[in-house]
């Protein structure tokens, strides 16, 4: 863990200003009721510190801006396309690009493209629209993640790996055929950011080689978990950030990406494969759902800033900013005694809302109600990680009820300063010394499938 005590300061100068709107705990109270105690159904107007994701909320560079004049409206063949595809090769390694518009797209594209009725996904912890297509596709998810990952204070390095003996046993409980890729995600979201080392990363390779099972990587975060690496494995302190990318890649036959988290774009993704006949596949399904395979649902400008986002996310002074900002903000609630998920993620701090409100019972959605709460009181916008996000067993009906039960703190990059998160730190704090008074949560909506963005709730009485 590095010191914090030393003063630091962003890596970039602020030339354009988006004012903030103050608003009363009264005003705040009577628009999350407004909302149904749903941070996502609050306007972002009644935000004071939007803290709810990370996902598009960035801010881009003079450089980005610059590249967006430069975009090759072309419906076929945008020069913007292949720069995009060049840069994807460079900094990614892979062969073939398929471009969409977001990351949920691309999941779509390859859970349709390899999954068939009965097949089983591995995966190091379910991300809530990864599964879901998986399981639209007939595929089953099974979490092969260490058991590390579950501990909310437990402080291995790389919670993220994929727990080898788990992937072998599902190996051979259900026979490789019925396993058509391991999904392997770098960070580990829903497990608080938690890198998976490279070592790790070649292992998996290994195993699903001998049983001719494709890796596919979910590279959203792929540069901030390549920061990790660098920092606690051992034989990579000296490498670049670049090096480190490529050869984490370079275990997998392939990504998806949404380019609104590493690649600091406001929207924008894709898929990325080595093999030509896959690639073949998915050129042709986009052009069903998203787009021609040279644009996949964008426009020119926004891939010419997806491409150039690329280039300034693998900087080491931007990306060790990014994830230290996040570190400075855990260490100031670990110091207040809050209950947290350790290490420090790279992209969010979550709160752990079963120590947090202990005297809620998971069934009564304590991580809802801590987000909700925390709104109300300070104007800080975070989101439920926990019963809600997980979700209903297809075949039972039951909620799941998923170890990790958190209330989710996303920074955007580039976007807030060190006293932005001292004041979001303080509203945590003061949270957790008044935290005896909350009151747990209960469905009055529910929608079928990823309930957590459009449910409501009210208080339990």
């Amino acid at each position: 863990m590095p010191s914090y005590r030393k003063p630091w300061a962003e890596p970039y100068k602020i030339k354009v200003v988006e004012p903030l709107k103050v608003t009363t705990r009264e005003y705040r109270e009577q628009k999350m009721k407004e909302a149904g105690y749903n941070t996502f159904l609050l306007r972002s107007e009644d935000v004071y510190i939007d803290l709810l994701t990370d996902s598009g909320t960035s801010a881009m560079s003079d450089y980005q801006w610059a590249g967006m004049m430069l975009g090759d409206e072309a419906y076929a063949g945008s020069r913007n396309f292949y720069y995009l595809e060049a840069n994807t090769r460079k900094y990614y390694g892979y062969k073939y690009l398929v471009p969409t518009h977001q990351g949920r797209a691309a999941e779509h594209l390859i859970s349709r493209n390899l999954i068939k009725q009965g097949d089983y996904v591995p995966g190091n912890m379910y991300f809530t629209t990864t599964r879901l297509h998986q399981e639209l596709a007939g595929g089953k998810f099974v979490d092969v993640i260490i058991d590390e990952a579950h501990e909310p204070q437990n402080q291995h390095p790389f919670k993220g790996n994929v727990d080898l003996q788990k992937f072998e046993d599902l190996i051979k409980k259900v026979g490789a055929s019925k396993i058509p890729y391991i999904s392997v995600a770098g960070t580990v979201n829903m497990a608080g950011g938690q890198p998976q080392s490279m070592g790790n990363m070649r292992q998996v390779r290994e195993l699903a080689n001998k049983h001719g099972i494709k890796v596919i990587l979910d590279a959203t975060r792929a540069v901030e978990n390549a920061y990790f690496i660098k920092e606690r494995e051992k034989g990579y302190s000296n490498k670049s950030i670049e090096e480190i990318l490529l050869e984490y890649c370079s275990y997998t036959d392939g990504c998806t990406m949404s380019g609104k988290k590493d690649l600091l774009v406001n929207i924008g993704g894709f898929i990325a494969v080595n093999d030509e006949s896959l690639f073949d596949e998915l050129r042709n399904m986009v052009v069903v759902y998203e787009g021609l395979h040279t644009y996949g649902g964008l426009a020119g400008r926004d891939m010419e800033a997806m491409a150039r986002g690329m280039e300034e996310c693998v900087s080491y002074d931007h990306i060790r900013s990014r994830v230290e900002q996040v570190g400075y903000f855990g260490q100031k609630l670990i110091d207040a005694g809050v209950p947290i998920v350790e290490p420090a993620g790279g992209h969010a701090i979550f709160l752990d809302a079963k120590k947090f409100y202990e005297h809620i019972p998971q069934e009564e959605l304590p991580a809802q109600a801590l987000a909700a709460d925390l709104y109300i009181e300070s104007g800080v916008r975070a989101m439920e990680r926990g019963v809600v996000s997980a979700g209903r067993n297809p075949e039972t009906g039951e909620n799941y009820h998923p170890k990790l039960e958190l209330v989710r703190l996303t920074f955007p990059r580039r976007v807030y300063t060190q006293a932005h998160l001292d004041v979001a730190a303080y509203s945590v704090e003061e949270l957790y010394e008044n935290r005896k008074k909350a009151k747990g949560l209960k469905f009055v909506y529910e929608p079928k499938y990823l309930r957590f963005f459009q449910a409501r709730f009210e208080r339990v009485s």
